[in-house]
């Protein structure tokens, strides 16, 4: 099914998003940095200001903010319940996915010993990475890596067998590539992780936004993401197995809760942001159609994965198409979000987003975004990295001919 500004109801959904009516240069701003943050709903905002406004509380008063407060909470955790198909008790805030993952790192490497195993990608976040192998090496464990492809730009699993084995303890994977946008084929890794007995602690932060998560169908057991990859608040989200959460003894003060899913939540939370979370995933579920809110989550996901597709199928052909451009992504069989990296032959990928802010108003980054493992293995840290585009539900198809147009003018 194909989707497009007339099918998409593109004008109602830009209402929504109030950083889209800001100008640069005397024009309209095109955001296409989705990727590193998304713009946040109204919906969101509202509901931030509202809490601040209202009088927020701390925890276990006994008077009215306090109680909101906690009921605030209670309402996120089952909203995200319905995001990523978990129990609410085994849902977790945090400062930001990377925290929350050394958190865990820092509290799972207790059940480890030297000799045992782990495993990571050549793929993935640095922030899906460097917590575990911090971990390996207090605690003396081998680490082994997943390689990527250089040629497809998807993880190599010729070797899955030997790569995972009755050593592993735990196998550490990304659902997409923050950087190129492909999507890992996930099934066999974790089908390999449960024959020998191994967790899976996966980053969905870059998925999160573009398709739809069922953290045990996946067959994960460590989920983390964050909110401001998809049109919410800088809140960072765990969703851990209760068998799993019930052991971690996470670092934390002698007074604070030793029951999960509070005993990971170490000091005062972001109350405010958590307030805006809920009507962050509500923005997805208004698209859909469905009893349930997980139903109207996962029809309202398909449709603005097609449109948003259609968008970056546009803009991969359109730069495919200028002389001196390089893409960096999997082939056409190959599952992709829709984030594209690309370079341009003689100008610096700093150097291009600067001419894209300043002469076009187009706001793009540049970097290796933390893939750096990734942009090693594809010798381009020493140019600069890439320039990454993302798309998101509010981008509209003339926003991607300014941005190829923009790009062709370079030279």
């Amino acid at each position: 099914m194909k989707i497009t500004e007339t099918t998409f109801p593109i004008t109602e959904v830009r209402e929504q998003f109030p950083a889209l009516k800001r100008t640069y240069h005397g024009k309209p701003a095109a955001y296409f940095d989705g990727p590193g943050g998304s713009q946040v709903v109204k919906s969101s905002i509202q509901a931030i200001a509202a809490y601040m406004e209202n009088g927020g509380g701390n925890l276990h008063g006994c008077f009215p903010s306090s109680w909101e407060t906690e009921e605030i909470i209670a309402e996120a955790k089952k909203a995200v319940g319905d995001f990523l198909g978990v129990q609410t008790n085994e849902v977790a805030f945090g400062a930001n996915m990377t925290t929350l993952t050394i958190a865990i790192a820092n509290a799972l490497g207790k059940q480890f010993q030297a000799g045992d195993e782990i495993v990571v990608t050549e793929m993935d976040h640095r922030a899906n990475v460097d917590p575990w192998l911090l971990m390996a090496k207090d605690h003396g464990l081998t680490v082994r890596w997943i390689q990527v492809d250089t040629e497809t730009l998807t993880l190599d699993l010729s070797d899955l067998n030997d790569v995972i084995n009755e050593k592993t303890k735990l196998v550490a994977i990304g659902l997409a590539s923050n950087a190129v946008g492909t999507i890992i084929d996930l099934a066999p890794i974790a089908k390999r992780a449960k024959e020998v007995g191994a967790w899976v602690a996966a980053d969905a932060v870059h998925a999160a936004p573009h398709m739809l998560i069922d953290r045990d169908q996946m067959g994960i057991d460590i989920l983390l993401c964050s909110a401001y990859k998809f049109f919410g608040p800088h809140i960072g989200i765990a969703a851990i197995k209760e068998d799993i959460f019930k052991d971690l003894e996470p670092y934390k003060l002698v007074p604070a809760p030793s029951y999960y899913p509070d005993k990971l939540e170490t000091g005062t939370q972001n109350h405010e942001g958590i307030a805006g979370i809920q009507p962050a995933i509500e923005f997805f579920a208004s698209f859909g159609e469905g009893e349930t809110r997980r139903q109207r989550i996962e029809s309202g996901l398909v449709k603005i994965e097609t449109y948003e597709n259609s968008l970056a199928t546009r803009l991969r052909e359109g730069l495919a198409a200028i002389e001196g451009v390089t893409l960096f992504e999997a082939d056409r069989s190959v599952a992709k979000t829709p984030t594209i990296a690309f370079q341009v032959k003689g100008t610096a990928p700093e150097e291009v987003c600067k001419i894209m802010a300043e002469e076009h108003s187009i706001f793009t980054a540049s970097g290796h975004f933390y893939a750096s493992t990734l942009a090693e293995r594809l010798d381009i840290n020493k140019s600069g990295g890439w320039i990454r585009a993302g798309l998101a539900p509010y981008n509209t198809f003339e926003e991607v001919e300014r941005f190829i147009q923009a790009v062709s003018e370079l030279k």
